[in-house]
């Protein structure tokens, strides 16, 4: 069995990495790779790394277990008889390695599980003690990994741009949930930006299919004076968020479409009532007809207030033509009992007098 060392190793780089769990040699054959090597390979946080020896202070590769699929055991024989093999699955292709002998796999499998999932593995066949040094190490990666995002304040928190000039592609989510809605929607396009994992940047995350999903991440950060930079080998300026997207379609000449996912809407209004008796909340659809309006009052008679504001106004000696509707009674007496006023009441009383002194004088 592959034993970890009693001294931590020195050495400049090696000194900057985090905590070594396990270590031991084993053989690698990449995807890309005819021939398995032999490296003394660390298990470093969540981190594979490779040396060509044990007194090697720096690394030749390294492998981050958070693209991480599945680890299966390789029943094929070796032509060393006791060597004991196994398939490490990660997102960007299936990486075989060769442990010495049965225990070590076994053993390897433990620590790299741990790692992973954070918790100790119960299908494994290990001993009490080596079950007792995995929970040591989940235990310290869980406050390795809290430490790590605490420390990681972002010194210019990022501002993003107007709604307008943020591209459609764009999506509030994390790596992983980049990764599965890309994967999920492969019909909507395979290019997402999202925000970076400090928080005062910005990432591009890609999707391309390879013998299986196959996903790249880029960094784009924003310039103190304006406009954005695609953080690659050779950088790309670019001076909006929109040409950062033009920018990675044309260096792949159309490869790279960007992710637009049309959401669903709701097509009925919904709304949760409770029952008065029982308590029961229930969701109710609600009608979908034309809105109820509240009764309409009656038009308003604009011939008999104009016929009202006339006969106020006025004088008695006026035509009947002049002042009635048609229908009005024409007999200027019953004009005037019907538009009453303080000068028609006294044309009146001194007629009737009038009348009154005729009728006397004739009998």
């Amino acid at each position: 069995m592959a034993a970890a060392p009693a001294n931590p190793r020195s050495g400049s780089p090696r000194a900057q990495l985090p905590p070594c769990y396990y270590e031991g040699y084993l053989e690698k054959r990449g995807a890309k790779e005819k021939v398995a090597r032999r490296l003394w390979t660390c298990l470093c946080g969540n981190t594979l790394y490779f040396f060509n020896t044990t007194k090697d202070t720096s690394y030749v590769e390294k492998l981050d277990l958070s693209g991480f699929v599945s680890l299966i055991d390789d029943p094929s024989r070796d032509r060393n008889l006791e060597a004991a093999r196994l398939n490490l699955r990660m997102k960007d292709g299936e990486i075989k390695l060769t442990a010495p002998n049965l225990e070590a796999r076994e053993l390897w499998k433990g620590f790299l599980y741990s790692v992973v999932d954070l918790a100790v593995p119960t299908s494994l066949t290990l001993l009490p003690g080596q079950l007792h040094m995995l929970k040591e190490v989940v235990e310290k990666e869980k406050m390795r990994r809290k430490a790590r995002v605490s420390s990681r304040a972002p010194s210019s928190p990022l501002s993003l741009p107007l709604v307008g000039e943020i591209p459609a592609c764009f999506r509030p989510v994390s790596r992983t949930e980049a990764e599965v809605l890309l994967e999920r929607h492969p019909d909507c396009g395979n290019m997402l930006l999202r925000p970076g994992r400090d928080g005062s940047s910005l990432a591009v995350t890609t999707r391309q299919d390879l013998n299986g999903s196959v996903f790249r991440h880029y960094r784009v950060t924003q310039k103190q004076q304006g406009g954005y930079i695609i953080d690659v080998e050779n950088p790309i300026p670019c001076p909006t968020l929109h040409d950062v997207i033009n920018a990675l379609m044309e260096k792949t000449a159309g490869t790279l479409q960007p992710f637009i996912l049309e959401e669903p809407y709701e097509e009925n209004i919904t709304f949760v009532s409770s029952n008065d008796e029982n308590g029961e909340r229930t969701l109710h659809s609600a009608l979908s007809g034309p809105l109820s309006r509240a009764p309409s009052l009656p038009p308003k008679q604009v011939g008999t207030d104009k016929w009202s504001l006339r006969s106020q106004t006025r004088s008695p000696s006026s035509s009947p033509r002049s002042v009635s509707p048609p229908g009005s009674p024409s007999n200027s007496m019953r004009r005037l009992v019907l538009s009453p006023s303080p000068l028609s009441q006294c044309l009146t009383d001194e007629l009737k007098q009038k009348l009154e002194k005729r009728r006397t004088s004739q009998e």
